[in-house]
């Protein structure tokens, strides 16, 4: 959990990981994900980088819907390996890549996702998938109290021979400030070099959309 001091001069913050990620299950309780709710601009289709090793094509194989049900992280792989959008662990927040997702929050307030660019790396010889998610920007008002900054996400694991499970580490390099009605401000980043890593398992469940 967060247990934040203030003091005259500053405040600081004891992060202690238990079972996920903390703050973003904290924050994450805010968030109104209630359908028709949210709001995106235009698309870049250039915004996901696929690279396969070897120069050879994405396995039509692991197209689908990709999910983690510990964590909430959810991944629509098309079948030439580009992201189409993505659910993240962070709120339950589907966020397209390419483009800023605005979402409401239970103050009144608004939650804004804007992504950076996306990557998906495959080696045919390991089976070995790699997903990079960077959140350029990341604002959730709450009513006086705000949440900013910015995140990057890797996933890397090897995809089972039936191409239905996928058991990857996941590491999160969140950088994020949050800073209360009352002034008292907290760094919530994990180290930059190390992040927090943690085993999820992905399952495939099919072409449908997210």
């Amino acid at each position: 959990m967060f247990e934040v001091r203030s003091g005259s001069s500053k405040s600081t913050i004891n992060h202690q990981p238990s079972n996920g990620t903390p703050w973003a299950l904290v924050f994450g309780l805010w968030l109104l994900l209630a359908g028709g709710c949210h709001n995106a601009s235009s698309n870049d289709p250039a915004a996901v980088d696929v690279v396969v090793e070897g120069g050879g094509t994405f396995p039509i194989s692991l197209a689908g819907r990709w999910t983690d049900r510990q964590e909430g992280w959810e991944f629509q792989l098309e079948p030439d390996g580009r992201i189409s959008a993505a659910i993240l662990s962070f709120g339950r927040v589907r966020v397209t890549p390419g483009q800023t997702t605005t979402v409401p929050t239970r103050s009144g307030q608004q939650a804004v996702f804007t992504p950076g660019r996306w990557t998906v790396h495959y080696v045919p010889r390991t089976r070995e998938l790699t997903i990079r998610l960077t959140m350029d920007h990341v604002r959730v008002d709450l009513g006086g109290s705000v949440l900013e900054g910015s995140s990057t996400d890797v996933f890397v694991g090897p995809v089972a021979p039936t191409g239905r499970a996928w058991q990857a580490q996941w590491t999160t390099f969140p950088r994020y400030l949050a800073r209360t009605a009352d002034r008292v401000s907290a760094d919530l980043s994990t180290d930059p070099v190390q992040g927090e890593t943690r085993p999820l398992l992905f399952e495939k469940s099919g072409l449908q959309d997210l």
